[in-house]
C-alpha cells in the first residue's frame, strides 16, 4: 500500500505538469507565437478577439498601420470597418 502512495505521489504531479506543459504548447502553435520567447517582426498583428458565441468572434487586426475590424465565423471572415475611413476608434 505504501509503495502505491508513493508512485501516486509521484506520477500525479508528473501527468500533471506534462499536461500543462502541452496544453502551453499547443497554445503557443496555435496563436503563431515564437517558441523560444523571441519576438518576431510581423507584417500583421492580432490586436484583440472578443468571442461570440460557438465558432464566431471579432477580432482586431493591425496591418500596414491601420487596425481592421474582422468578423470570423467556420467558414469565412468579414471586414467590418477600419479606422482609415474613421469607422471606429480604438483607444
Amino acid at each position: 500500500m505504501l509503495e502505491y502512495l508513493l508512485r501516486l505521489l509521484i506520477l500525479l504531479p508528473l501527468v500533471g505538469g506534462m499536461a500543462w506543459g502541452s496544453l502551453w504548447l499547443w497554445k503557443r502553435v496555435q496563436m503563431g507565437g515564437p517558441l523560444a520567447g523571441a519576438r518576431q517582426e510581423r507584417p500583421i498583428e492580432m490586436v484583440g478577439v472578443l468571442p461570440l458565441g460557438p465558432g464566431t468572434k471579432l477580432a482586431v487586426v493591425e496591418f500596414a498601420g491601420q487596425r481592421i475590424l474582422l468578423s470570423v465565423s467556420r467558414g469565412q471572415v468579414t471586414r467590418l470597418a477600419d479606422n482609415s475611413q474613421g469607422d471606429f476608434h480604438v483607444g
